[in-house]
């Protein structure tokens, strides 16, 4: 089976271990800079381009003001993305909030912050209107259901998903902001997640491109930016290759001269909304092998569970994983590899080929960058563990703290809990 590469030695993974103790996710900062850096360079052809980071990948404001640093801005969905985002120094055009069934003090904070506002459905433009008022700019975002084929166990087929206008509804909405007063205009797309087919993507923006021409000769409304989503897929599996990010752009790049230039929309901005591509990569969970078990099947039982990461057991999804000390033997035992949930599915491997295991040893498992520490929770009273940043200069940064039992019971008032 091939081996995918750790960003650090095993050595300094053994070291933060020691240090600080497991679990824990571990951050490459590097790496983070080095992906914003490649997109930016790879999309510099077009006007004015921005990528919006998909906060919910990874909501640390440490993590965002690498971004910040970058020249990036933040895609945002809740009110606490909006506020990691204002704490990170983020403002203006540089947020774009995009959210669904959206309450209205999400809207008012998005709009104080200047927030480019992304509506999800026709209703939601008076909604905001007399939640928060109509700002200037507005953005739509397009779901073409059924006429757009795709879609992936993540997100579904567009018209399964709960996402977007239709493509009569942003007609009716353009035309009704118009009335309304709004003078500007987006466009949003989001029809996959985690796609490394880059044909698909490509069509995505072709798609886009399309609207945006048949509003222009309709209505004579130009849209000022075209946001393409995020979707840029992760190769999880050693085997599988890379998205190619400047193919992707060359296709996009051709579509757009195709289609926008002979319409006289030279100047529209393209952005994106990526994260699992900006950080997956570059996150580790690191966890420590604690009980071994052979009943019907093989399993080895670590200090993490899927309370630290649920994607292996939400989209039965692959994430490899390494066994420190052993690279290079033989991958010759069988195991499941499980936390200590109360859940049969809390599972981070099944059936997966690795070297023999002890109890001791260290595990890292790889891509936990984006969708990872995010999408903890604490059934069964699991707390959330801690988040490490690797610096560029070889230092390790504390960026949160593990939870404690007294995070956990914070908000019961009862006698004999520990509450401080």
């Amino acid at each position: 089976m091939a081996e995918k590469k750790l960003f650090c030695s095993e050595e300094k993974i053994q070291e933060i271990a020691a240090a600080y103790g497991t679990p824990f996710h571990l951050y490459d900062e590097s790496g983070i800079r080095k992906m914003a850096r490649r997109l930016k360079a790879a999309f510099a052809w077009a006007p004015a381009f921005m990528e919006h980071y998909a906060v919910k990948a990874l909501p640390n404001p440490y993590i965002l003001a690498i971004m910040r640093d970058e020249g990036l801005g933040a895609d945002c969905s809740s009110l606490a993305e909006l506020l990691l985002a204002e704490a990170a120094q983020m403002r203006g055009a540089e947020i774009c909030f995009t959210s669904n069934n959206t309450p209205p003090e999400e809207y008012i904070k998005a709009r104080q912050l200047g927030a480019i506002i992304n509506l999800d459905d026709i209703t939601h433009l008076e909604f905001l209107e007399q939640c928060a008022g109509l700002p200037d700019l507005l953005s739509f975002r397009y779901n073409p259901g059924p006429q757009r084929g795709g879609g992936n166990a993540i997100i579904g087929a567009p018209e399964e998903a709960k996402y977007g206008l239709t493509h009569e509804q942003i007609l009716q909405a353009v035309q009704q902001a118009t009335r309304k007063g709004v003078k500007r205009f987006g466009l949003h797309t989001m029809m996959v997640s985690n796609e490394l087919e880059v044909d698909y993507l490509i069509g995505t923006a072709t798609m886009m491109f399309e609207l945006a021409v048949e509003l222009l000769q309709k209505f004579d409304v130009a849209v000022e930016f075209i946001n393409l989503g995020g979707g840029l897929g992760l190769a999880y599996r050693p085997e599988e290759p890379d998205l190619d990010l400047e193919a992707l752009s060359e296709g996009i790049r051709r579509e757009y001269q195709r289609l926008l230039l002979p319409a006289g929309l030279n100047q529209v901005q393209l952005s994106m909304e990526s994260g699992r591509l900006m950080t997956g990569p570059f996150g580790l969970l690191v966890t420590r092998a604690i009980h071994t078990k052979d009943t019907y099947k093989h399993y080895i039982g670590v200090d993490a569970c899927m309370a630290h990461l649920m994607r292996p057991a939400l989209y039965d999804a692959y994430h490899h994983i390494t066994v420190l000390n052993k690279t290079g033997a033989p991958l010759d035992h069988i195991y499941d590899v499980v936390g200590s949930l109360c859940e049969n599915n809390d599972k981070f491997a099944v059936n997966r080929p690795l070297p023999e295991i002890q109890v001791g040893d260290l595990l890292a498992i790889h891509d936990t960058g984006a969708h990872g520490s995010a999408m903890g929770f604490n059934y069964n009273g699991k707390l959330r563990c801690q988040e490490l940043l690797l610096r560029q200069d070889g230092s390790v940064q504390l960026i949160r703290r593990a939870e404690t039992m007294a995070d956990l019971f914070a908000t019961l008032d009862y006698p004999g809990l520990p509450l401080a």
